[in-house]
């Protein structure tokens, strides 16, 4: 675990030596978290390409953290080693000279944020004598997934990446956060430590770098913090029926709060389907905490370079005359703004795809900066070429599956206006507000109005067009319009506060309103009223069985079903869970159909067997509950393990090694 964490260090402190290069306006503070998440970029991209030629070995971590230490260079350019001295007495100064109320807020904000992050993430994913479990139920079909794919990379040598869940077909996924914490198992961390190490570095900096990218827009310190917990706390009206839940409790109110019964943002057949974003993104979801805060990053370098503007800091007030003479150019940010979101197609797919489309939105209407647009416009997708050619490359995807006309998002059978109104509260209302309230001390500049415009994309065309086979995975796009509009609500909120009147209070309320859904989910999580298992003691055993049997490229048959032990060794799956498949545009039923013939002894069987290159077959509770099994058929087959009621078979096909 120590030196997981050293990686990662390794990985942030070279981030943020880079930012000196793009951006040199920005706090301590705010560089860490931008260095904090291109670090870890960095370090996944240098380790993959270092691994298809190493392995994942120690050899592949040492090149790795070598080229994350080549950032140390510019200590030997003075120039950059008296930005970064002055940048260390800017924030000692920070702390010296403003308010200690000031200072204490900011300590404390992060205190608390690092604490409940770190306590949410501690329930993602932990292990009991009983197994396996996680504390979140919207991440009880995705963390087998990622479970399966980190121990692909661990344990299974998958290299160059097949799909692990549908053997025989390319990895088409943005896998970077999963290969990340394949990196950090190999330096000794346990895979349950290495998901939380990589998820508390990344949930950190997304929050330091949604206050940086609300300070640069808003140039509203407090409005900064409120967007922060706008988007931890995110939920709509659910709240409401907790009056409901309390009148049913017999143990009254407080009671209830400590033993919540169900969710209040997202519940299956109702009409709440945004849910809390921590929740219901940032840990099932892994990869959308790995590309958004990459994504803000890139905003904040579009916002600089077309406006000039740049975060007063105390950073700015000293040496005046040195920064003007070595500040970066406009070219210089998109250049490193494109090499980020060039990085982006492997960490997380959707964020390409809207830092693009709304990059190209902002190019048109900040057009006089056309030669920025085109350093980053070349750069990014010159960066990117490779992994687009790798996800494009994949016959079995269907991209048919992934448009189509829909309006209304996931709104059922519901009045789309009121479905918005209950998923996310007064937060459209008042965003309406921001956007029209013209009065000196309230209106939004000019600039700042057409820099948000293209975000607006980011609600309307998924309310229209079904971006993905699953529609609800549109909220992938639709949060981003989230993010962006954030900024203009936590300004509203926050000039509220400052009116000292009855506007005040007005502006508290209406951020509990916002927050309450949100804050009763995760609350759930944190006092662990739920707790769902994955994997039992039986199933754990049987997994090491066959990972001590089965070589690493081994294919396994078992049930398609979404927490078969087999995830747990990093050998390839037949067929993992079908809605996995789906939700990606494969289509598994064919192999579904050959998998109830197999189990079943179909005089086709073995020749099925032949054909897709099956070396072992499991036999557990899931496939004698989901499956014809033909014991007389299994019989003839030998019997390599039998823990509990799982039994692991040896089918008559070589195990297919890889050419050297």
């Amino acid at each position: 675990m120590l030196a997981a964490g050293i990686l990662l260090f390794i990985a942030v402190l070279g981030g943020t030596l880079l930012t000196f290069l793009y951006d040199r306006s920005a706090s301590l503070g705010a560089r860490v978290c931008m260095g904090a998440c291109i670090g870890l970029a960095l370090l996944a991209t240098a380790g993959f390409l270092s691994a298809l030629w190493l392995g994942l070995g120690p050899g592949c971590i040492f090149l790795s953290a070598a080229i994350l230490l080549l950032p140390m260079l510019l200590l030997y350019h003075s120039t950059y080693r008296r930005l970064i001295l002055d940048c260390l007495r800017a924030s000692k100064n920070f702390i010296s000279f403003s308010p200690k109320r000031t200072v204490a807020a900011y300590l404390f904000f992060y205190f608390a944020m690092a604490v409940l992050l770190g306590l949410v993430f501690s329930r993602a994913v932990y292990e009991r004598p009983g197994g396996i479990f996680t504390g979140i139920v919207n991440n009880l079909g995705d963390l087998p997934l990622h479970l399966q794919v980190i121990a692909s990379f661990d344990l299974g040598h998958n290299l160059p990446p097949e799909d692990p869940t549908y053997a025989g077909v390319r990895f088409a996924y943005p896998f970077f956060a999963d290969f990340l914490a394949a990196m950090l198992v190999r330096t000794g961390a346990s895979v349950i430590g290495a998901m939380w190490l990589e998820n508390m570095t990344l949930g950190l900096s997304l929050v330091g770098l949604m206050h940086y990218w609300t300070l640069l827009l808003t140039r509203n310190r407090l409005a900064g913090l409120i967007a922060s917990v706008l988007v931890i706390f995110s939920g709509g009206l659910g709240w409401w029926l907790l009056f409901q839940d309390a009148g049913n409790n017999a143990g009254g109110f407080f009671s209830l709060l400590g033993n919540l019964p169900h969710d209040y943002t997202i519940m299956p057949d109702s009409i709440f389907r945004w849910g809390n974003a921590l929740t219901t993104l940032f840990v099932p979801q892994r990869s959308i905490l790995f590309g958004l805060p990459m994504a803000l990053v890139i905003f904040c370098q579009w916002w600089l370079a077309v406006t000039g503007v740049a975060e007063e800091t105390t950073q700015k007030k000293t040496k005046k005359k040195t920064q003007k003479q070595s500040s970066p150019t406009d070219t210089q940010r998109m250049l490193f703004a494109g090499i980020v979101a060039g990085l982006l197609p492997l960490v997380h797919s959707h964020t390409f795809l809207v830092v693009m489309g709304v990059g190209a939105c902002v190019a048109v209407l900040f057009r006089s900066h056309w030669r920025k647009w085109l350093v980053f416009f070349v750069t990014a997708l010159v960066v990117a070429a490779p992994e687009l050619a790798w996800l494009a490359g994949s016959g079995a995807v269907n991209a048919q599956k992934f448009l189509g006309w829909q309006p209304g998002w996931d709104h059922g059978t519901h009045n789309a206006l009121w479905f918005w109104l209950a998923n996310t509260g007064i937060f459209i209302p008042l965003l309406l507000l921001a956007l029209a309230w013209r009065r000196p001390s309230f209106a939004l500049p000019s600039s700042l109005l057409k820099f948000y415009a293209p975000f607006l994309l980011c609600f309307i065309v998924p309310n229209l067009i079904k971006l993905a086979p699953w529609i609800w995975d549109n909220i992938k796009v639709l949060f981003f319009w989230y993010v962006a509009s954030v900024p203009l609500v936590a300004l509203l909120l926050a000039r509220l506060w400052q009116k000292r009147s009855f506007y005040r209070w007005l502006g508290a309320g209406a951020l509990a309103a916002m927050v309450l859904a949100g804050t009763l989910d995760i609350l759930r999580v944190i006092t662990n009223t739920t707790e769902y298992q994955e994997f039992d003691v039986s199933g754990m055993a049987v997994a090491d069985a066959i990972s001590q049997q089965a070589g690493p490229h081994a294919v396994v048959l078992h049930a398609p079903t979404y927490n078969s032990p087999v995830f747990l060794t990093g050998r390839r799956s037949l067929l993992g869970y079908p809605g996995w498949m789906w939700s990606r545009g494969l289509d598994s039923s064919q192999r579904a159909t050959d998998i109830q013939k197999i189990f079943s002894g179909a005089p086709e069987a073995e020749a099925l067997l032949v054909r897709y290159r099956v070396e072992y077959v499991l036999i557990g509770p899931q496939e004698l509950s989901s499956l014809h099994v033909d014991e007389q058929f299994w019989s003839r087959h030998l019997q390599m393990a039998q823990i509990g009621q799982y039994r692991l078979y040896k089918t008559n096909i070589p195990e297919e090694r890889p050419e050297k």
